[in-house]
């Protein structure tokens, strides 16, 4: 059934329906959290008195490869935002292209970059036409979902955070009619810091963006804030965080809440920080938010529920968890002698780089581990020029004789006599996400030195030795778990947390296998 009139910014309150409506929003992203809770997310979110859901739509999930398309299963957008409605929450969605969101690539693919050219977030011809292709199969999907159409969708982003990007004057206006030529008329709006605003591309930028006659918006208020390796997880205060949110509501101020539930970066999908010094994000998106990665309730939901004194539906209970036995590694498969078992290698002239490598369709290799490998005749200093990315374990003859990343690019071989193999295992740690540095993540190594490439792809399979008293490492460990009784909820502790341990949990581990001979 349709309606008559949705959201509007036509004085100093929203209005909804004709009415006064102040945005009491939350951010739960879809993609990270297991579909077989969403509903549990939303009831929580409905009992803490929130009346609005906000997430991001990650274009890198939903077209991994150029032209198709996923929006089933764990990418159900639809289904998503339909139970939102059921819960009796409204929904603003941020459908990018670009999200940021501590997200690899700020949720654009990996294989615009084989585009040498490519210019991201701008006008550029390639990334108009992928952007249009895109839109195309989206907005098929979110438009019978509008609040015209008789959805929860009151409002639509534009874009994200372009102010503090700011490459092109057209680009805000073509994401604009991008959304508008396709059907969509409900309230668009946008997301920036104070200097974004000004930014003379958005519209209204260099004007009085904050007037009596306009409603005010937290579009992203910070209850906590995401964690990088090698630091430690960020914790924001609840009472400073309640303070904070009393104010804006007793001014009248619309607010979302960034994050609401923050889950899980699940795979390779983490971003990366890069002003000045590259931080790959964790796995983790707990960002110490009301809900906890798990699911939980904190103090800070508690708090958030009290202050709203309206009668609140009950808060659910909390999920079952169950503590299970330790879990045994049995198996272990060198990576060495895994690299028979795979297809004929790529060979190149020169290295190439993650995304360009002619595999996945050629689509490229948009996360993982890339083999390089090459001969030498001689030890000496091996000198990366800061062209490793992101970090790469050294090998002479299989043997590990140290690491490379953004702060170590020297490292001496050791000498030997006659022709030995020189062999770079390469780990995309995660693409930047947010500032100027976009167009620069391509991954791999990028040196001009090795000749006559082979790259294969590698898979978890073929021949597990049980011997653990001397595995080869890198390799793939397999272990079981033994579960006597319905699954639960449950943790995995690792006994030395470090970024270099690789678990199998289920899927096959790809590496791609790169082998260079001079």
């Amino acid at each position: 059934m349709s309606r008559v009139e949705g959201l509007r910014a036509n004085s100093p309150q929203f209005t909804l329906e004709g009415k006064p409506f102040l945005v009491l929003g939350g951010s739960i992203h879809y993609f990270r959290v297991p579909r077989a809770y969403w509903e549990d997310r939303l009831l929580k979110m409905k009992a803490c008195g929130l009346n609005t859901l906000t997430t991001y739509v990650p274009w890198n999930l939903h077209e991994a490869e150029r032209g198709i398309f996923n929006f089933q299963d764990q990418l159900d957008l639809k289904a998503y935002v339909s139970l939102a409605a059921e819960m009796g929450l409204w929904v603003i969605l941020r459908p990018g292209p670009y999200i940021c969101a501590e997200w690899d690539l700020g949720g654009l693919p990996s294989w615009l970059l084989q585009d040498k050219n490519m210019q991201l977030r701008t006008t550029y011809p390639g990334f108009v036409d992928a952007v249009n292709l895109y839109f195309d199969k989206l907005i098929s999907v979110i438009k019978p979902l509008m609040f015209e159409e008789g959805g929860p969708i009151i409002a639509v982003q534009v874009e994200n955070e372009y102010g503090s990007y700011a490459k092109d004057e057209k680009y805000m206006a073509f994401i604009k009619n991008c959304l508008q030529s396709r059907g969509i008329k409900e309230l668009l709006l946008t997301s920036d810091n104070w200097e974004g605003l000004r930014y003379a591309g958005m519209e209204g930028g260099n004007e009085d963006y904050f007037t009596p006659q306009k409603p005010l918006m937290v579009m992203e208020y910070w209850s906590g804030w995401f964690d990088v390796w090698g630091d430690h997880h960020h914790v924001f205060h609840a009472e400073d965080m309640l303070a904070v949110v009393s104010e804006i509501l007793e001014r009248g101020v619309s607010i979302n809440l960034y994050m609401f539930h923050g889950g899980t970066s699940f795979g390779f999908m983490n971003g990366a920080m890069d002003f000045g010094t590259y931080k790959p994000q964790v796995t983790s998106y707990d960002y110490d938010a009301p809900l906890s990665e798990a699911g939980d309730c904190t103090q800070k939901y508690q708090l958030l529920r009290n202050l709203f004194t309206e009668p609140l539906p009950e808060v659910p209970s909390p999920q079952e968890r169950r503590a299970y036995d330790p879990v045994v590694i049995q198996w272990h498969l060198s990576l060495w002698d895994s690299l028979h078992l795979t297809n004929k290698p790529y060979r190149s002239e020169m290295p190439v780089n993650m995304e360009n490598l002619p595999v996945n369709n050629n689509n490229g290799q948009s996360y993982g581990y890339t083999l390089y490998e090459t001969t030498i005749a001689s030890g000496g200093t091996l000198n990366s020029r800061n062209n490793i990315r992101d970090r790469a374990l050294v090998f002479v003859d299989r043997q590990c004789v140290g690491s490379l990343d953004n702060k170590t690019h020297e490292l001496t071989l050791p000498d030997g006599k006659g022709e030995r193999t020189l062999g770079l295992l390469v780990e995309n740690c995660g693409r930047v996400n947010y500032g100027k540095a976009l167009d620069d993540q391509r991954k791999g190594i990028q040196l001009s030195c090795y000749v006559h490439c082979k790259c294969r792809l590698l898979m978890s399979s073929g021949r597990w030795k049980s011997d653990l008293k001397t595995p080869s490492i890198p390799g793939f460990f397999q272990a079981r778990l033994y579960v006597d009784s319905p699954p639960r909820d449950t943790f995995i502790r690792l006994p030395v947390s470090r970024k270099d341990i690789l678990l199998e949990l289920g899927n096959v581990l790809l590496i791609y296998y790169f082998k260079c001979i001079s």
